[in-house]
């Protein structure tokens, strides 16, 4: 099989299951001018797929993102199957039917009996192994995943998954394929989360330790990821989204599948909110509360009158911003018998920072060096003065930036969050679980992120990303913060993130 040329061949695909999934890649499929046999369970549930996917492409049509023409011609390629097993020729069948192992199993099982040899078989799964389902084909050669994101039009997404014993040539022709109806593919392995789902545990599962150590409320730590980080949505708008009784068994599915590898650890705090039904947005409430959909957000807390009391600090940028807002400032090594120090390190905490350098801890904030021009965070150790909080969190205030104040703690919120994204992506790339490109490519798309992961890290550092992961490691002995081997190696030898290098397959 030449990929390419199956790719351009292929004139008919059956996909199976008409939930929204199955839409969406029926949708997307027949756009490119592919004929697209529906069938499910349901024959009913046919019927009113093919409705919904027309009333899809006039809606387009009226935007203006296809001619009439375009969406009739579209329409028309949609041919709905009363039988998911009909004998009705094609090349390729994508499964999207429900999670489930014995389910995928007996249903390829009877593709396989009905289906000529050229027919190629592809499951939609999102966390069962590909491995797994094939064991129900005689051939499981002609098997590979291919997962697309939910809403499928718009997520342009897919990634295509291999499976122990998948032919050699057609991943390449699903990618070929992807390709061809318009979305961009990505090459995963058959492990548990693939790609995207493994790269995601990062921010969440760090998050969730942010929530447990109690450093900053849920709305906090969304502030920072949203205002900070740049990232669409903070980690716990998006548990809400996309509901606990998806996310928490993922996370389980995910640990277990890599026999309890402390970086990809659980919470108790999300499993028992599931417990208590407190899923997100489809419950009316989780980490947040809904109204008619809405989510209900407390006000940020109004900043306190700004003082006439200097500032120090051990950044000159952090001076410069407040001397141009009018903050008194000190300028030298150390600050001045009255002056509150701002302290701005990256993976300790202010308090160690202080302790340290031997500055007055009782005069002693920290800043997290990561804040933007948009949003600042402000650290709150126990030893620090009350009124020197207030006078920092004014001055701060008084640049024109939203302050957020947290308690302190080693690596602060953002850079812990940081971390734990650059570090998740370079295990992947350790493993060669996924390539550089295609780790930064499918981070970036699926989950919007404003960068991919390892050219984040590299961007802000390899060596300051080491540091940060190194400083929690110290301080809490915790394993999930072991760095990986590729960043180390590549803050050690200054490579790039981002690039494979040297490599025994390239001298061989």
């Amino acid at each position: 099989m030449l990929p390419g040329e199956w790719a351009e061949r292929v004139s008919t695909v059956r996909v199976i299951g008409t939930g929204v999934m199955g839409r969406g890649i029926a949708q997307i499929c027949a756009a490119a001018g592919i004929t697209v046999q529906l069938a499910d369970a349901r024959p009913e549930a046919v019927t009113t797929a093919v409705t919904e996917i027309g009333r899809m492409y006039d809606k387009l049509a009226s935007k203006g993102r296809m001619s009439a023409e375009q969406a009739e011609a579209a329409t028309g390629r949609l041919v709905q199957l009363a039988d998911p097993l009909d004998p009705a020729d094609c090349d390729l069948v994508v499964e999207a039917v429900r999670e489930d192992l014995q389910t995928k199993r007996e249903l390829f099982a009877a593709l396989e009996g009905a289906c000529p040899q050229h027919v190629v078989f592809a499951t939609n799964t999102s966390s069962l192994q590909v491995t797994s389902i094939a064991t129900a084909l005689q051939d499981p050669s002609r098997l590979a995943g291919l997962h697309f994101f939910n809403p499928v039009p718009l997520m342009r997404l897919v990634e295509v998954i291999p499976g122990a014993r998948t032919a050699e040539d057609l991943p390449e022709a699903l990618i070929a394929l992807v390709r061809r109806v318009g979305h961009a593919p990505v090459r995963a392995t058959d492990t548990p989360g693939f790609l995207v789902n493994h790269a995601g545990r990062g921010l969440i599962t760090e998050s969730l330790q942010i929530l447990a150590e109690d450093l900053a409320t849920p709305e906090d730590v969304d502030r920072i990821a949203r205002d900070v980080l740049g990232l669409r949505m903070g980690p716990f708008e998006l548990m809400d989204l996309t509901a606990l009784d998806v996310t928490h068994p993922a996370m389980e599915s995910i640990f277990a599948g890599y026999y309890g590898d402390p970086r990809l650890r659980p919470s108790p705090i999300t499993r028992s909110r599931l417990e208590a039904g407190l899923l997100g947005r489809k419950t009316g409430e989780g980490f947040y509360r809904y109204e008619d959909g809405a989510k209900q957000e407390r006000p940020e807390p109004v900043a306190p009158e700004l003082t006439d009391r200097p500032v120090w600090s051990d950044d000159a940028a952090l001076l410069d911003s407040l001397a141009e807002a009018g903050v008194p400032v000190e300028r030298g090594d150390d600050p001045g018998e009255s002056a509150i120090a701002l302290v701005t390190p990256y993976g300790h905490s202010a308090a160690s920072a202080a302790l340290s350098a031997r500055l007055p801890v009782d005069r002693v904030c920290g800043v997290d060096p990561l804040s933007t021009s948009e949003r600042c965070t402000l650290t709150v150790h126990p030893a620090v003065d009350r009124d020197v909080v207030r006078a920092a969190w004014a001055a701060l205030a008084a640049t024109g930036r939203a302050v957020t104040v947290v308690r302190d703690g080693p690596g602060m919120i953002a850079q812990r969050l940081l971390a734990a994204i650059v570090n998740t992506s370079c295990f992947i790339a350790e493993q060669r679980l996924a390539t550089p490109e295609d780790i930064d490519t499918a981070v970036r798309l699926a989950l919007g992120y404003p960068r991919g992961p390892l050219e984040w890290g590299e961007h802000v550092g390899a060596r300051r990303i080491l540091t940060v992961l190194r400083a929690l490691h110290s301080a809490t002995g915790d394993p999930r913060y072991r760095p990986s081997r590729w960043l180390v190696e590549r803050a050690d030898l200054g490579l790039p993130l981002d690039e494979t290098g040297t490599a025994v397959t390239d001298v061989l």
